[in-house]
């Protein structure tokens, strides 16, 4: 990926900036970067920060951090699985850059491992394809048997835990103007946003209580537009010999920069290239409801594959880990908490191999828990005292409830008079003896829309129709 990509993907010069940079390239020579600074479009410091962690590709095989035996095994079974007959193919699949792959061929040759096919491609700059011949069939096929990973080459546990401290969540700086632009239509005291502001530049965990349909989803997902930079992630990562899987396209979302964009094109500011076993992506936001059990939160070993898949909240590292609906779990609550609450006060974690062997991996994502039970129910003082933020997502006053159903109106072409209002609130409160909740005004809002599509009439509020939606809202009783 061209770093040019990266600090526009990063939010620290736009498309129009690198253009112009571009273009003065094309006169001066100077790379881009150095173009940026003399433009003003960004300070030395902060194009330093951001290179500081970008992974670049290594410069030899010993700088991957993984045995080169165990890197040409890899590389074999690659061939071997996807038929692959040339280097181009190779540095593709194994995510090594062409010089390393190079030597990872050589490699092979000096044992006899592979036979030449001559040039596929008279026009290919890589020349001579490749077969595995008897020698190499073997040696993909005890390699599959030690392990059936086969895909981009891992890094090392080291380079990952380097990376994970580089790339903190903490290194975002959280404002008043960040979070009123995530949160965007939603209708939040001003209060609610000086306190969870500190809470969001402390890293430290968060826990949101109130009553059901008040917004404390809502809120937790607003956060993954607060931080949403540049992190990498890597494919897999190597431990004590075995493979952990940590890249996850359910839960990773890679930057769209086209075709080029995770291939480790040239760099416009450094001559060196982006490390290709890393994908670049957003900040990981991991949501977990009532399905969270305590195995989740361990590797998990296919014996089969002979390799482990990270578990969730390692997949979270550099974001967001959200234990929605907390309480209401298979496993009790002080299970999970007795699981993290050593983590989130060392921001380190331990894993356990199926062989015995333990490792430490960073702690390092904002953990927020959400929930409509009280939290004295929940965890006894000491859990609570290790929570430091407890922020409190309460009822609307009548006022707030208002700017929500005037928004909820507005985006279905309803008109909200002070007399339909009081009709609500007043069917609600007194008929219902429900008390005001932020939900209530989009659940009625598209009640209403529903009831007059099905007339074949314009939206409009009627009586009747906020009768039928209010109703909706509880079981009438007896």
């Amino acid at each position: 990926m061209k770093l040019g990509e990266l600090l526009i993907a990063a939010k620290l010069v736009s498309q129009e900036q690198v253009d112009a940079a571009l273009a003065q390239n094309l006169i001066n020579g100077r790379r881009l970067g150095e173009n940026l600074i003399a433009a003003g479009d960004i300070s030395p410091e902060a194009l330093a920060a951001f290179m500081h962690r970008v992974p670049l590709e290594p410069g030899d095989l010993a700088a991957t951090g993984i045995d080169d035996k165990w890197l040409l095994g890899l590389m074999l079974k690659l061939m071997y699985i996807g038929q692959l007959d040339n280097p181009a193919q190779i540095v593709e699949a194994i995510r090594l850059p062409p010089h390393l792959v190079s030597d990872l061929i050589r490699m092979a040759s000096d044992r006899r491992l592979l036979r030449a096919l001559g040039s596929r491609d008279p026009r290919s700059s890589y020349g001579t394809g490749y077969a595995l011949n008897e020698e190499g069939l073997r040696w993909a096929q005890e390699a599959l048997e030690q392990s059936q990973y086969a895909g981009p080459a891992p890094v090392s546990l080291e380079e990952f835990v380097e990376l994970v401290h580089l790339q903190k969540i903490n290194h975002v700086v959280v404002t008043p103007e960040k979070i009123h632009a995530a949160f965007g239509d939603l209708a939040i005291d001003a209060a609610f946003i000086e306190k969870i502001g500190p809470a969001l530049n402390s890293d430290r965990a968060i826990l949101m209580y109130g009553p059901p349909g008040n917004g404390k989803t809502s809120v937790a997902f607003c956060l993954a537009d607060i931080f949403n930079d540049v992190i990498y992630v890597p494919h897999a990562v190597m431990i004590g010999g075995q493979i952990m899987r940590v890249f996850d396209p359910s839960v990773h979302h890679p930057l769209d920069l086209g075709q080029s964009a995770q291939a480790g094109t040239p760099s416009l500011i450094r001559q060196e290239e982006i490390d290709a076993r890393w994908i670049s992506c957003r900040r990981p936001f991991v949501v977990t409801g009532g399905e969270l059990t305590l195995e989740m939160l361990d590797l998990s070993f296919d014996p089969t594959a002979n390799l482990y898949e990270a578990p969730l909240h390692v997949k979270a590292l550099g974001g967001c880990f959200v234990i929605d609906d907390f309480g209401r779990q298979l496993v009790p609550p002080t299970s999970l908490l007795n699981r993290w609450i050593v983590p989130m006060e060392s921001r380190v974690d331990y894993l356990k191999l199926h062989t015995g062997k333990s490792f430490a991996i960073p702690f390092e994502e904002l953990v927020i828990f959400s929930t409509n039970l009280e939290p004295e129910d929940l965890m006894d003082p000491a859990y609570l005292r290790r929570i430091p933020y407890k922020l409190e997502v309460g009822a609307p006053n009548r006022e707030r409830f208002r700017q929500i159903c005037e928004r909820a109106c507005a985006k279905e072409g309803l008109e909200l008079t002070d007399e339909t209002f009081e009709a609500i609130t007043r069917r609600i409160t007194q008929d219902k003896g429900m008390d005001l909740a932020a939900y209530m005004a989009k659940f009625i809002v598209d009640q209403v829309v529903a009831t007059c599509r099905f007339l074949g009439v314009p939206p409009h509020f009627e009586p009747r129709f906020i009768d039928y939606a209010v109703d909706n809202l509880r079981v009438n009783r007896a």
